[in-house]
């Protein structure tokens, strides 16, 4: 396991350093910054552990809101409370709203051009790519979770199947599953010595 040891993790050395290192990621992230967050905040900066990262996504993901934005605020408050948590949120928006804006009116511009549907769909391709990749990589990080690898991979299925192929609305499944789960891991915890 390359996880390394909590005295061994870095931190931001500043509000500035979280602002700067949040817009870094969000510039970083058209069309979603899952793989970049994670390869930035756990291999590069180690900021935190892999399995530590994979909770707080896990949290991330069941508040309302983006996943990303909801993580900026738990990562910048850990360090530096509310200031850390509005620091992290400026970063992952300022920069990126001011280039949208600016996307906005140079789409207008190119819309009706016949290349655009296919240049959309390419960015799409590439998008899903990136998450498939990041999941593969965190998979190891589930090795070491209470419900054990195998229960894990089971509800990851049962999740896709109600959301992709039967089409349950998300809300429902996660609180289902989530709720399932949450409960196995607190009898699985509350029976360990």
């Amino acid at each position: 396991m390359n996880s390394q040891p909590a005295q061994e993790l870095a931190q931001p050395r500043s509000l500035t350093d979280l602002f700067l290192s949040f817009t870094f990621l969000a510039l970083q992230g058209f069309g979603g910054v899952l793989a970049v967050v994670q390869r930035e905040m756990v291999e590069k900066k180690r900021w935190m552990t892999r399995e530590e990262f994979i909770e707080e996504w896990a949290v991330a993901q069941i508040m309302p809101g983006p996943n990303v934005i909801n993580l900026s605020l738990m990562i910048g408050a850990r360090y530096f409370g509310l200031k850390g948590a509005m620091a992290a949120l400026a970063g992952m928006l300022t920069v990126p709203l001011i280039l949208v804006l600016l996307l906005a009116l140079a789409h207008a511009q190119v819309a009706g051009h016949p290349g655009m549907p296919g240049a959309l769909r390419g960015m799409g391709a590439v998008a899903a790519g990136l998450i498939a990749a990041t999941g593969l990589k965190l998979f190891g990080g589930l090795l070491n979770n209470v419900l054990g690898l195998g229960l894990c991979v089971a509800f990851g299925v049962v999740g896709f199947i109600t959301v992709a192929l039967l089409r349950l609305p998300l809300f429902y499944v996660l609180a289902g599953l989530g709720s399932l789960a949450c409960v196995l891991a607190y009898l699985r915890l509350k029976r360990k010595p």
